[in-house]
């Protein structure tokens, strides 16, 4: 197993998780199997009771477990499914380590960060690094078993069988110098001993700012100060500025960082799409500072895999002029957003970057715009919804249009807001933007403020024919907003917010724990079954087209409340039809009306946007924006 750590410095929030992904994506294209692993240096077991405004979305994986939103990074650049393993917190490693001192695992010794917990980082990475992550890894190991004991390390017979991978990529976060992130740091200075030189490379995400117009390098240098007083030299360091770095300035970091070269300086500058990060570290030959170091070239069990080349990609990159501007040229960018070029010549892994390089540019190139209006109660930091977003870009490059994203606040589309002082302006210009819109997401939530506001959105998208997507929360707003004002069950509502509602059409899961909060959820991956494919006008249901017709699906889930089944039937047989259900048959996980009352309007229970990849969008998301553009009938008609 080769190791590759991405460490920062200077300033969080550079993009440590876009340039790894991307690293990863690139050494996918050379034919090799990735995994990532996040270590985040926080006291939380996980970020499932972390508030959005703290951290951003909390993701979550097939497994259940809620990360870190740099997790989803990694699964849609490269196409992988992590386990909650992948994320390695303070909280976890210290509670490994103090249960076995409860244990007497230690047999008496003194507990002490070094080397108990250092070597429990270290012992937790490598045995994570063996789980198979892509689609056609056949089996999995846990890195510890149900008593939090070390689990053993697959055999090799098990290791060939299951495709696990070959280079391990590990992102460290915070920045060097971070007080809680030094004992990982630590760790990982004990760690390149522990598995060899030419199995470990470490680099270094760094900015270099713009002052007048010099481009400063004291910044990196100081970050690189701090890594290397920690025991740790950086190999490779990524430079994230607005402009492409200078000769000058890559020379001079060079020398004063302990790099090999300029060579080993890379221009990680400012792109416009984050799609041509792949393409712009393959341009600058990090594949090949890669192989040397890791010395990828005398591993005879890549056999044939390895192809530094990528049957020919490598040489055309450099046409692509990404290390000169922000996009190719012209001439470039035409010809691969068009597919007019002769890279259907190339053939094998590269094929995967082929695809990629031509979505990228061919992103670039979209003329016609489309607005989607998103709802939610966290807009003030964007990184909430980011998976929602991601999706939505996805779903647009599906269409080829260009995304035109509206943030409109739940609470300001309340009335309660516009009868409040300072209220009338805020409600006016959120109700115009939602008239406005070509689509509506309303995304999920948790808590009481803003979900009238949810309610008014899907009742404005039903009767007015907006194409709406309801997801976790949006999906019961629409079952609420349906049952009082279809119904005429005025006080229906969901029991989050009203216990002693009469018409509780959403409630507490019965088996949910209802006095811890992490980890109680009902959270993971679950089927879907299409149990009413044909509503009573005789047409089919619009959500299962966009699953290509599949009767069972699989999606990610993160929910305390469901739809009460008692009411089930009642809210049916009125006209919004539950066409997905669980396996069980009694808990609703898709909604929909039929086309020929609206043009798309569709709620579901799961979180569709945390399996949306770029080359592959969520259906739920792709169906959206072609109602918003006018294209879901054509691709109904092509899809029966």
């Amino acid at each position: 197993m080769k190791y590759i750590v991405v460490t920062g410095g200077v300033v969080s929030g550079l993009g440590k998780g876009v340039t790894i992904s991307s690293m990863g994506r690139m050494l996918q294209g050379c034919g090799l199997r990735v995994t990532s692993i996040k270590i985040d240096p926080y006291l939380n077991v996980d970020a499932g009771t972390m508030s959005p405004f703290e951290h951003g979305e909390t993701y979550v994986l097939n497994d259940g477990g809620e990360t870190d939103l740099d997790l989803g990074n990694y699964e849609r650049f490269l196409s992988i499914s992590l386990t909650s393993d992948h994320n390695i917190t303070t909280g976890k490693v210290y509670r490994k380590v103090i249960g076995k001192e409860r244990r007497g695992d230690y047999l008496g010794k003194t507990v002490q960060v070094v080397p108990h917990i250092t070597n429990e980082i270290q012992d937790w990475i490598e045995e994570v690094a063996y789980v198979p992550v892509d689609d056609q890894g056949n089996r999995h190991w846990d890195a510890v078993d149900q008593n939090g004991v070390n689990a053993a390390t697959p055999s090799a017979a098990d290791v060939k069988d299951a495709r696990v991978a070959d280079i391990c990529l590990i992102e460290v976060g915070g920045t060097v110098g971070d007080i809680e992130s030094s004992v990982f740091l630590e760790a990982l200075r004990q760690f390149q001993f522990r598995v060899g030189p030419s199995n470990f490379c470490l680099t270094f995400v760094s900015l270099v700012p713009i002052m007048g117009e010099e481009q400063k390098t004291k910044p990196t240098q100081h970050g690189v100060r701090d890594l290397r007083s920690v025991g740790l030299s950086p190999t490779v360091i990524f430079c994230r500025c607005r402009e492409v770095l200078e000769e000058s300035t890559k020379t001079k970091i060079a020398s004063f960082c302990h790099v090999d070269g300029p060579s080993c300086v890379l221009s990680v500058h400012d792109v416009s799409n984050v799609y041509h990060v792949p393409l712009l570290l393959l341009e600058q030959k990090l594949h090949r500072i890669l192989a040397e170091k890791l010395q990828l070239t005398s591993i005879p069990e890549l056999g044939g895999r390895l192809d530094l080349t990528m049957n020919g990609l490598e040489e055309k990159a450099t046409m692509w002029n990404l290390c000169e501007g922000s996009v190719a040229n012209e001439k470039v960018l035409t010809m691969l957003a068009s597919g007019q070029d002769d890279l259907d010549t190339l053939g094998g892994i590269s094929r995967s970057m082929v695809d990629w390089a031509r979505m990228a540019f061919k992103l670039d190139g979209f003329k016609e715009s489309v607005k989607i209006v998103i709802v939610g109660k966290y807009t003030g930091l964007q990184d909430s919804y980011l998976s929602v977003i991601k999706s939505l870009k996805h779903a647009s490059m599906a269409v080829e249009r260009k995304l035109d994203l509206i943030w409109v606040e739940a609470g300001h589309l309340e009335n309660d807001f516009e009868n409040d002082t300072g209220g009338e302006d805020e409600y006016n210009a959120a109700w115009e933007k939602m008239k406005s819109a070509d689509g509506v997401v309303v995304p999920g939530g948790f808590g009481t403020r803003g979900f009238n506001g949810k309610v008014a959105a899907a009742k404005f998208c039903r009767e007015n024919s907006v194409p709406y997507l309801g997801i976790c929360l949006g999906f019961q707003a629409m079952v609420v907003e349906y049952s009082r004002n279809v119904l005429g069950w005025k006080d229906a509502n969901s029991t989050e917010f009203d216990e002693e509602t009469k018409n509780p059409v959403v409630i507490f899961m019965p088996e949910i724990d209802k006095e811890n909060m992490g980890g109680t959820m009902r959270l993971g991956s679950r089927n879907t079954a299409f149990t009413h494919s044909t509503h009573d006008d005789g047409s089919p249901s619009i959500a299962q087209i966009m699953y290509k017709n599949a009767s069972v699906v699989s999606e990610r889930h993160r929910h305390r409340y469901e739809v009460n089944p008692e009411r089930v039937d009642a809210i049916h047989d009125a006209g919004l039809k539950f066409v997905g259900r669980d396996e069980t048959g009694t808990r609703m996980e898709i909604a929909e009306l039929p086309r020929s009352k609206h043009p798309y309007y569709v709620g579901c229970q799961y979180h569709p946007e945390f399996k949306s990849r770029p080359l592959n969008p969520s259906p739920p998301f792709h169906g959206l924006l072609l109602a918003a553009c006018g294209m879901l009938d054509e691709y109904a008609s092509n899809s029966k």
